[in-house]
């Protein structure tokens, strides 16, 4: 069994913001597995499905993005599922927008909710599906563009995005990452 978590911050305020691409990403996989996240469990919304033959567990936190561990953790300790077997999806600040990348392993990268996820499973094994954001001007800034909504340019880009990042997802849930690596990693 495989553990699928899409990052995010509940709250109206927050649906269709940038933070909250790894649950869009989530959303769409779910709803193309004909999936439903029903069961309340571990702070966070926990749905099943079959994706390309593998057994996976959905997983939303209902916590903020910065305690998005306390519900992975104990998810994954639950089902015994070992961090190898995590995909985590989330934002990221560092990849222009629009881009998908996979990673594994590695530091959180300054991102607060891969910080708690990797504190509450004790590892940093656990395989990350990076959807670009991108970085504006300054520091400054920061909250409000990955707080912030898509903008028009972004909302019209944003299906084919979501559809590369689940294809970036169910690629990890069958094949070794490093082969998924190779196809999804690669500027195009």
């Amino acid at each position: 069994m495989k553990l699928l978590v899409g990052l995010g911050n509940p709250g109206r305020e927050y649906e269709r913001t940038r933070h909250n691409v790894g649950w869009l990403v989530l959303d769409e996989i779910a709803s193309a597995a004909r999936a439903s996240l029903d069961r309340k469990k571990f702070g966070a919304e926990l749905g099943e499905a079959e994706i390309d033959g593998v057994r996976t567990l959905l997983l939303k936190p209902q916590t903020y993005m910065n305690l998005s561990g306390e519900a992975v953790g104990p998810a994954a300790r639950f089902y015994k599922i070992e961090p190898k077997d995590v995909v985590v999806v989330h934002d990221e600040l560092d990849l222009d927008f629009g881009r998908v990348q996979i990673k594994v392993g590695g530091g959180h990268g300054g991102h607060n909710g891969i910080r708690s996820v990797i504190s509450h499973l004790g590892s940093p094994d656990f395989v990350r599906i990076r959807v670009g954001i991108g970085r504006p001007g300054g520091k400054k800034e920061v909250v409000g563009h990955v707080l912030g909504g898509f903008d028009k340019k972004e909302s019209e880009e944003l299906p084919f995005v979501l559809g590369r990042a689940a294809d970036a997802v169910r690629c990890v849930l069958k094949n070794d990452p490093l082969r998924c690596m190779n196809e999804f990693n690669k500027r195009s």
